[in-house]
């Protein structure tokens, strides 16, 4: 009967393992299928990342073309002109290149030439105002190079300025174009791809119910005869011979877990008043205990201390029939701290016969760990308040020296023109016309001096733009201003047309930013340009501060935190911060600066 049924296992194995094989062959027919479909539509769509940068990097390109127009157009040294001409002249054949393969496909760069009716739409529309600038860029760098007049020059600024915001727009529109079609053919390989998924489940639960389940209840029917006939002769089988190896088993496995034990677990085992029936030997070597030439207590055995053996003692007298868990330190024989996570645990060996099992594990490095992590949190924690305490008495310091340096111009400035104004007025004698006449004329003068140098107070105080007309206003009253009384040319662009009143605590502190940055830019950098530009976007307010002046190594001057340029980008960072704002300063020495703030809007 167990030859029969061995047989008939053996051949349901075989039709098992035919039906097998063609479930495996139709998977991987159906892997294959997918991948080829799958890397024929990857393949379609490698060049689209590139497409897009190469789009992306088109927008760089225009507004880098700007600037350096821009900076040609106010820079008067002739070696600086000739540099700066030669690489707008790279800049533009770098646009030029980049435009051409867009619109018009590049094989080297795997770019098609075929494009969808919306793109060449786009790309016909953009090349008015692509021609545009180029066609100005080119009389622009050509009347620079023959010294022609400026005039000329502005309007040509002007066309460029007026056709490159339109450059901007339009290509933007062509880069979420090219997006939108990616998007396309991501989502129909996506689709693709769950057909292929929905058509593998298909066959898989095809086979799940036409081979492997009615192949699964045969094989069951067979197991089982074959069980049966395995129990029966299993009963025969129970000879001495049998019983004693199943014994010597036993007592080999009982002498490994016996040996793992002694060498793995810090274990014991205690009688309920505390004496020790057997230690562990990994145990006794951390205790240094020998347990055949003494014969202690538990308590005795952790520690030579008397404190610590009543605080054991009495764990075990009140918790031996709950148990207890938690970390004791003790002190060794060589007087040094060791720290135990301990469990005692209650074990019943015969009726009205108990002990308890102790299990410890050795925490002591843990718990120097965790001290040294405390130490380093306290350090921490105590740099992190002496460097708000040198902080906030920079803060008092400069508001100190503001202060003094209002005060000085007042009494050095304001105050002395008053004064000479009041002796100027007592000193009019109306019978003498002619000498009356050349004094009003002086006190005029005086006047008008007086009221600027109280303008230039107040103005560094709070500009009247901020709170009556908003933050680009007062951008714009500023670098006015400060080109006026530093010579310096400083200029202002808005260059998405941000017209949004924000919280006014946003914008004076956006106002002292900006203010800073240029100050610092005239203070520190010898700049001769300095360019403020304004951005936006649905959640963003950019403010970018360019300058030529002569930079500096970032890394070096934040990490002199007691330095005036450490203070300066610390105290930069801290008012950045108080908005929920970030800061990004960009600079190389001997080439300029460039520092951008970001803030939520």
């Amino acid at each position: 009967m167990r030859n029969s049924a061995a047989a008939s296992v053996d051949i349901s194995f075989k039709n098992l393992r035919r039906l097998y094989l063609f479930a495996l062959l139709t998977i991987a027919v159906t892997v294959l299928l997918s991948q080829l479909l799958i890397q024929y539509n990857l393949n379609s769509q490698l060049s689209d990342s590139r497409i897009i940068n190469i789009s992306g990097k088109q927008r760089m390109l225009s507004q880098k073309l700007i600037k350096e127009i821009l900076i040609l157009n106010f820079v008067t040294d002739t070696t600086k002109s000739k540099e700066e001409i030669t690489q707008i002249n790279k800049t533009i054949s770098l646009w030029k290149f980049n435009q051409n393969v867009l619109e018009n496909g590049n094989d080297s760069l795997g770019f098609p030439k075929e494009k969808s009716k919306a793109l060449a739409a786009l790309f016909k529309g953009i090349r008015p105002n692509f021609k545009a600038i180029i066609d100005a860029s080119a009389l622009f760098l050509e009347n620079k190079k023959t010294k022609k007049e400026s005039a000329e020059n502005q309007k040509l600024v002007q066309i460029i300025l007026k056709n490159e915001a339109v450059f901007l727009s339009k290509m933007n529109q062509i880069v979420g174009e090219y997006d939108k079609e990616a998007l396309k053919k991501v989502t129909l390989q996506s689709k693709t791809e769950y057909a292929i998924l929905l058509f593998t489940i298909l066959v898989l639960l095809l086979e799940f119910i036409f081979i492997f389940k009615p192949t699964n209840k045969k094989v069951e029917k067979l197991i089982s005869k074959l069980l049966f006939s395995e129990k029966k002769a299993l009963k025969l089988a129970h000879d001495t011979e049998i019983i004693s190896e199943i014994k010597e088993n036993s007592v080999k496995e009982l002498k490994s877990l016996n040996y793992a034990m002694e060498n793995t677990l810090l274990y014991c085992r205690v009688a309920p008043d505390g004496s020790l029936i057997h230690i562990g030997e990994k145990f006794s070597k951390l205790l240094q205990y020998n347990p055949f030439l003494s014969d202690k207590t538990f308590s005795q055995v952790l520690t030579p201390i008397e404190k610590e053996q009543l605080t054991i003692d009495r764990i075990i007298s009140e918790r031996q029939r709950s148990g207890w868990q938690g970390e004791l330190n003790i002190t060794n024989r060589n007087g040094e701290s060791i720290w135990l996570d301990l469990s005692m645990v209650p074990v019943t060996i015969k009726k009205e016969e108990s002990e308890l099992l102790i299990i410890c594990f050795d925490i002591t490095e843990r718990k120097k760990a965790e001290r040294e992590v405390d130490r380093l949190n306290t350090e921490n924690v105590t740099d992190k308040i002496n460097q708000q305490k040198v902080i906030s008495s920079k803060i008092v310091e400069n508001q100190e020296n503001e202060q003094n340096r209002i005060a000085r111009e007042i009494h050095d400035g304001i105050g002395q023109m008053l004064t000479g104004l009041k002796f100027s007025l007592e000193s009019i004698n109306l019978d003498d016309k002619e000498k009356s006449a050349q004094k009003i004329e002086y006190l005029k003068k005086l006047s008008l001096d007086i009221i600027k140098g109280v303008r230039t107070a107040t103005f560094n105080l709070m500009p009247p733009e901020l709170s009556d007309h908003g933050i680009v206003s007062s951008l714009a009253k500023l670098t006015q201003e400060l080109s006026k009384l530093t010579g310096k040319n400083i200029l202002f662009y808005n260059k998405t047309n941000f017209d949004k009143r924000l919280d006014s605590l946003i914008e004076i502190n956006i106002y002292r930013l900006t203010q800073e940055a240029i100050n610092n830019a005239i203070k520190y950098a010898d700049s001769t340009h300095i360019i403020v530009q304004l951005s936006h976007s649905n959640n963003i307010l950019s403010i970018t501060i360019d300058d030529n002046g002569k930079g500096f190594d970032v890394v070096a001057a934040e990490k002199k935190r007691n330095s005036e340029s450490g203070m300066g980008l610390l105290f930069m960072k801290e008012r950045i911060q108080y908005i929920n704002g970030r800061v990004f300063i960009n600079s190389i020495p001997g080439e300029g600066t460039r520092i951008t703030f970001n803030i939520p809007i």
